[in-house]
């Protein structure tokens, strides 16, 4: 059977420093002009139902620089538009394929598609879950600041699908994750007790206080307030988290020391300001790039497993 990642679920805490060992390996490979092909002739299949810039190129950019090929289809072009059941289009692609990636509205979707898939199926986006945006994170995270043992991460904006895959990659790798949220759209109610019932020392927590959040933070974090299928709630959503917005005040209630960080692409003048966004403590593009290094190390190491 082949290994998936339709959330961090999939992996093991070891396993997730096995993958960010591999993509910090990689990575210091090919800055230094060395980039070995390691999977020529393999195949990347890319299913989107959502447009992307970094996700889907950094994820054809991986499997270029390890060898093999990339192919994009939309699900129109999958024929998941309802032309064909899922489990005909799984079965199909999946021959073709070495590994797939999935970028969608719904995780119900990927997990049915990854039962019928006879090669990984990767987790691009969904609006539950993006693990491979947390993994990027931690990479990110873990060569700017040496470690990730006690590091403190501060999420400020909504409870959601990149905050929870961070929060719950934090309580695998032993980072302190605080999300600093406005009343009504904290993590889910059995969120951060599944997360603590399963990780006993995890330090993961929210609170509605970002000034006090963020005194102790080593990285500031926020996303989009409205993501792709809430811009109906983009006004409402504006005058919920106007108070949560990271800028320069914000910024001057933290460690001088403190990074930030951003998933892209940003709403300037909404969730952050260009003097932050802009600013010397920003390492959003890093971050950016990393996800390339990661998606590689990611590659690499399931196609390990094959």
């Amino acid at each position: 059977m082949p290994r998936h990642l339709t959330s961090l679920d999939d992996v093991t805490p070891a396993e997730i420093d096995d993958i960010l060992r591999c993509a910090a390996d990689l990575k210091q490979r090919y800055k230094s002009g060395d980039r070995p092909a390691l999977y020529a002739g393999r195949v990347l299949a890319q299913l989107f139902e959502k447009p992307s810039l970094r996700t889907r190129n950094s994820f054809e950019a991986a499997i270029i620089n390890l060898g093999g090929s990339g192919i994009f289809l939309t699900m129109a072009e999958a024929g998941l538009d309802g032309r064909e059941s899922l489990s005909d289009v799984a079965t199909v692609l999946s021959s073709y394929s070495d590994v797939i990636t999935m970028r969608t509205f719904s995780q119900q979707l990927i997990l049915d598609f990854s039962e019928y898939s006879s090669c990984p199926v990767i987790n691009a986006l969904s609006d539950e879950r993006h693990p491979c945006q947390a993994l990027t994170d931690l990479l990110t995270i873990q060569e700017t600041a040496g470690t990730l043992d006690g590091t403190h991460l501060v999420f400020v904006g909504d409870g959601n699908n990149v905050a929870k895959s961070l929060a719950l990659a934090a309580a695998m790798t032993r980072l302190k994750f605080t999300l600093a949220v406005p009343e009504g759209f904290e993590f889910p109610k059995d969120f951060l007790p599944d997360v603590k019932s399963r990780f006993p020392d995890a330090e993961v927590q929210q609170t509605q206080d970002a000034a006090e959040a963020v005194s102790t933070a080593d990285f500031i974090y926020t996303d989009v307030w409205a993501s792709m299928g809430q811009e109906e709630e983009a006004e409402r959503r504006k005058q919920a988290f106007i108070s949560y917005q990271v800028n320069s005040k914000l910024m001057t209630q933290a460690p001088t020391t403190a990074r930030f960080m951003h998933d892209l692409p940003a709403k300037r003048g909404l969730e952050v300001t260009n003097d932050v966004i802009d600013g010397p403590q920003s390492i959003v593009y890093q971050q950016a790039e990393n996800r390339m290094h990661l998606a590689r190390g990611l590659f690499a190491w399931l196609l390990a497993k094959q």
